[in-house]
């Protein structure tokens, strides 16, 4: 197919913090050596911002370095947190307060600040495109261009392609985006970074990565309950009374608005287990919806997120680009923040980019990276805290926490030996014929609420006569294999309805259902599925969910 081409010198998949921090961060060097670079961002969602998801209270060390001046240019930084509070939830009505003293001290946000990730993107592109960077939302990169063994840049979607494969009235080839280096900051299970780890090889001697989903609402609440800079966060029940791991967080922020979720480890075990009604589940728990109640919804969102943390990290270099941020798995679980350490990876990929440039080079593995990101204090955070996931894990939350404790405020360093999860989220299922069914209350449209709903308030939508996006290797697995083995779990795990097992229209037996219209681009299907049946890969850009100050 006869494609335009445009060529740039660096090319940046990905417009989330990792990627524009880089953006940013080149054009700063560019200006500093009186040199002019060519740099490129491309994002999938409809406006920079528009799948960004997050908690998200925000440590402000890498924006510090990347804008020492970032008050003064308007930084969407305005609450900053004022008290930590951290329950254990023994059950659905009783909970004990964590003096502070035995909180590990990765959890404590003094000097932090309640933020919507999302806005923070949308200001990074302001001030990247001030530099001259182009941004280009709504073009989703479907293919990597691999020649002669190197990156060369990336093919972004067609547009305008009907359901059975035909080209509509409104087609338009995707186009060729060619670059001297390309940057995947894609976020958590990068559809191209996952690919880029396998055709490279890019995990071999690591831990498999590990993965969370979180599960958010924003929320208006009662001006006379609320309380900007409180952050609080649980573990416990409900996640407790199904085995698994995690916890929740609940943040006041400005406007009269908080941020409440979950976050669950997708190492549970129970096929029974549904993530989002585990979610609905804890907001009826006093500590919650003490907050909740008589305020009012606006917003909802889902996302995968990387907690393998340090053994799981992939080399991040290889011949033509660098994996950075989410894409990588840079996410420090112990701190429940990742915004940081994304941006750092980007800083730092952006100035090996730059070196390399320099030096004249293009395609060639900047096998100097490696030594930047050991010299840098990213490196030593992520391995001082390597311990903390494998540890829940292995010992759950209380145990986990104390290791944890342990080693950042008692040994005030890590444990001189390192623990490890050796296995995939997707393989810890068990049978559903052994493992026991959960009863999940019908909501309440209160406090709790449904799906669909749910979906419909994070604005989500896609073309509908587009290919289905989330793709089965066997279209045979989801009946004849998971339904008799797991119930077929992709109807629990998904938070957004996209998966069915319904009843075929002759009545001759069950069908699996995709309803990829819903997809709010969590990647959970893609990680959870026991037998890596499904595939996601990139809809029509601008496709998936609008989150507004998410």
């Amino acid at each position: 197919m006869e494609r335009e081409s445009m060529e740039f010198d660096v090319l940046i998949v990905g417009g989330g913090p990792a990627g524009l921090s880089a953006a940013c961060r080149i054009m700063q060097l560019a200006e500093e050596a009186g040199e002019e670079k060519t740099v490129c961002v491309v994002e999938k969602g409809s406006e920079i911002g528009a799948h960004i998801m997050a908690g998200t209270v925000f440590e402000p060390t890498a924006l510090n370095e990347l804008f020492p001046d970032w008050k003064e240019k308007g930084a969407p930084l305005n609450t900053p947190v004022t008290r930590d509070d951290i329950f254990l939830l023994k059950d659905q009505a009783s909970a004990t307060k964590v003096p502070g003293a035995f909180v590990p001290k990765s959890m404590h946000n003094h000097g932090n600040y309640i933020i919507s990730l999302g806005n923070l993107c949308r200001w990074l592109a302001e001030q990247a495109e001030a530099m001259g960077v182009e941004v280009y939302p709504g073009f989703a990169a479907a293919e990597t261009i691999v020649e002669d063994g190197q990156v060369k840049g990336i093919i972004t979607g067609d547009m305008g392609v009907a359901r059975d494969g035909s080209e509509k009235d409104s087609f338009m080839p995707g186009m060729e985006l060619r670059a001297k280096y390309t940057l995947f900051t894609e976020g958590c299970r990068g559809h191209l970074g996952k690919r880029l780890i396998r055709d490279f090889k890019l995990d071999e001697g690591k831990d498999p990565q590990h993965y969370g989903i979180g599960i958010k609402e924003l929320w208006d609440i009662d001006p006379a309950k609320h309380e900007p800079g409180l952050v609080v966060h649980t573990t416990g029940w409900p996640l407790k009374e199904t085995g698994s791991t995690g916890g929740s967080f609940l943040y006041h922020l400005e406007n009269g608005q908080v941020y409440v979720g979950l976050i669950a480890d997708l190492s549970y075990s129970n096929p029974h287990m549904a993530p989002f009604e585990e979610f609905q589940r804890l907001k009826l728990h006093p500590e919650i919806n003490k907050h909740l109640e008589g305020g009012k919804r606006v917003s909802y969102g889902a996302r995968a997120i990387t907690k393998g943390g340090f053994n799981s990290l992939p080399k991040m270099s290889f011949p033509g680009g660098l994996l950075l941020g989410c894409d990588a798995g840079t996410l420090n679980s112990s701190k429940i923040k990742g915004s940081h350490t994304a941006m750092k990876s980007g800083l730092l990929g952006a100035e090996a980019v730059f070196a390399a440039l320099k030096e004249g080079k293009s395609g060639e593995e900047i096998t100097s990276f490696e030594d930047r990101f050991k010299d840098s204090w990213l490196y030593k955070e992520l391995f001082n805290e390597r311990n903390f996931s494998p540890a829940m894990h292995k010992f759950g939350n209380v145990v986990g926490g104390g290791i944890a404790y342990f080693e950042q405020n008692i040994l005030r360093r890590s444990l001189p030996f390192t623990f490890h999860d050796t296995v995939p989220d997707y393989a810890t299922l068990k049978l559903a014929s052994e493992s026991k069914k959960i009863s999940y209350p019908k909501p309440d449209n209160k406090l709790t609420f449904d799906r669909l709903s749910s979906v419909f308030i994070s604005n989500t939508n896609h073309e509908e006569d587009q290919p289905v996006h989330l793709k089965l290797e066997n279209p045979a697995i989801p009946i004849e294999e998971n339904l008799p083995k797991y119930d077929e779990p992709a109807q629990r795990y998904c938070p957004a309805g996209v998966y069915e097992v319904v009843e075929k229209d002759d009545g001759s037996g069950k069908r699996f259902q995709i309803n990829a219209q819903n997809c709010v681009h969590c990647k959970t299907c893609d990680i959870k599925d026991p037998a890596q049946n499904i595939n996601w890969v990139t809809p029509e850009g601008g496709g998936g969910p609008n989150y507004p100050n998410m």
